[in-house]
């Protein structure tokens, strides 16, 4: 017997089993009324609901149907109201302009476009045949006591497209099937022990690969889903002590913030001992993950992967084998990106970019075969992120390749500089980039927000650098040091090195020299 693999297997089973149990609590500070809390049961209902809406509105199953907002308990509802009753959801990053939720928008084909009201009037002028104000005006979709259109459950269907954070120029869009969803969802909760106990914060975007997929674990599973709008630190700390949040997601940012909020709790930090808390994008500082577990008592994983991934690749969680050392030592073997996700094969090509192949990977870029066929050359989905596999079958990624510097013939690593210099206590945020030089190539240039008060501590370059150079071999440190107020990155915490550099780059006719 096979039974087809979709998102909506995650719903029905919670309804089925959890139906009575409060599914989501909503966030109460936002511009549109926030939904009263919801059972599973009435979560499945507004989705159905929803489904049944867009019928009456005349979308075909496979339309595409688009959603740009933060956080809240209606796109909790988008996710399960488009894709599991045969539509194409396609969720758009809050934080771009209106040209760019144009172009995909238009890309896509979406033909339903809902929209936060805070980002109305940034957003309002963006084409599309209908545009619905999450709040009153989208409430209007949910069409109850009608059943939606019968969809033959398909798990090769493309479920949502997913388009990429733009750390190129236009953002491409990742079809991910059905299949692609529920095995990617499968696999990070089996690696993360997700269960009914389970209080989930939403500190991720749920725009970013669905919520990592972490929303489809957690209500297969019967967790409860509490809703952040937009991270602070302080307020992360509240929602746990408050909700018994036990599991959150985010980028090396949410750990900042957090870390930074907790030298100023008064009590014991909220979660020590039961938090444990996911962490891509980019591999924080090893003294910033011994500090997850020395200062606020949580646990640190650390997960790998990308869009065109769903995203899980690797899994890096404290196993038995590290139990004896010290929290510095397991800080440093949970630096490395992870091991391969069950299911998941890496390699790295003979130019070191990881190459990898899994059931996760993406179905195709959404309307671009070339890119597709680019993408998974030779069968293997390739990266573009620069890497190696240790003895121990763990991955650590090096850089992006085009971010790689070459100086003198050597090649340096960026992400390494940068972890030295997160080092010195005067550092804040960093970002090193390699710049045009006559003699060497290309040279390294540190881009430094100093922490608050750290001039009158006497930090400037010349300090920075000789820092480096204690700890680092003399050809990988930085040449010059230009401090910043603050560092572009992109939704989900990476920094965008390709705007950092572009101002050095502006007279070669290449990127590299």
């Amino acid at each position: 017997m096979e039974i087809p693999l979709t998102v909506a297997d995650h719903l029905r089973r919670a309804e089925l089993v959890y139906g009575d149990r409060i599914a989501v609590v909503d966030e109460p500070d936002q511009v549109a009324p926030p939904l009263p809390d919801l059972t599973y049961g009435r979560m499945a209902e507004l989705a159905g609901a929803m489904a049944a809406g867009l019928d009456g509105m005349g979308l075909d199953l496979g339309a595409r149907v688009a959603i740009v907002s933060h956080n809240a308990a209606r796109m909790l509802v988008f996710l399960f109201g488009t894709s599991a009753f045969g539509r194409i959801g396609v969720p758009i990053n809050f934080r771009l302009n209106a040209e760019e939720v144009h172009y995909i928008v238009d890309h896509s084909g979406a033909e339903v476009l809902l929209m936060d009201p805070e980002l109305e009037p940034t957003l309002g002028d963006v084409k599309v045949a209908r545009r619905l104000i999450m709040g009153e005006e989208s409430d209007s979709l949910f069409v109850e006591g009608v059943e939606p259109r019968p969809w033959t459950p398909d798990e090769r269907a493309t479920a949502t497209i997913n388009y990429t954070s733009g750390t190129t120029a236009r953002p491409k869009g990742v079809e991910m099937t059905h299949r692609n969803l529920w095995l990617n969802a499968a696999t990070f909760g089996w690696h993360t022990l997700v269960s009914d106990r389970d209080v989930y914060l939403h500190t991720l975007p749920m725009f970013h690969c669905n919520g990592w997929g972490m929303p489809y674990v957690v209500t297969a599973m019967g967790g409860r889903h509490i809703v952040l709008r937009k991270v602070d630190g302080p307020e992360i700390l509240r929602r746990i002590e408050q909700h018994g949040v036990t599991l959150l997601c985010g980028a090396p940012a949410v750990v900042a913030a957090v870390l930074d909020a907790a030298a100023d709790w008064d009590g014991p930090i909220p979660g020590s001992g039961t938090v444990r808390v996911v962490v891509a994008g980019a591999s924080p500082p090893t003294q910033t993950i011994e500090r997850v577990e020395t200062e606020l008592g949580w646990e640190f994983i650390q997960i790998y992967g990308l869009t065109e991934t769903a995203p899980l690749l690797t899994m890096n969680r404290c196993r038995a084998e590290w139990d004896d050392l010290d929290a510095a030592g397991r800080a440093a073997k949970l630096s490395r990106a992870g091991a391969p996700a069950l299911g998941v094969t890496l390699e790295t090509a003979p130019d070191g970019e990881l190459l990898a192949r899994s059931n996760h990977v993406l179905k195709s870029y959404w309307q671009q075969p070339e890119a597709t066929t680019e993408a998974l050359a030779d069968g293997w989905f390739h990266t573009g992120d620069g890497g190696t596999i240790d003895d121990e079958n763990y991955a650590a990624i090096l850089d992006r390749k085009k971010d790689v510097i070459i100086s003198g013939g050597e090649n340096v690593s960026s992400i390494e500089v940068e972890d030295t210099l997160f080092s010195h206590p005067a550092v804040a945020e960093v970002a090193v980039i390699g710049v045009p030089d006559e003699k060497w190539g290309e040279t390294i240039k540190a881009l430094v927000v100093l922490a608050e008060g750290a001039v009158d501590d006497g930090a400037d370059e010349r300090a920075l650098i000789d820092h480096c150079r204690a700890k680092l071999a003399h050809f990988k440190c930085p040449t010059s040091i230009e401090f910043r107020p603050e560092l572009a990155r992109t939704a989900t915490g990476k920094l965008q090195k390709f705007k950092l550099r572009a101002p050095y780059w502006e007279d070669m006719e290449k990127q590299v020299n």
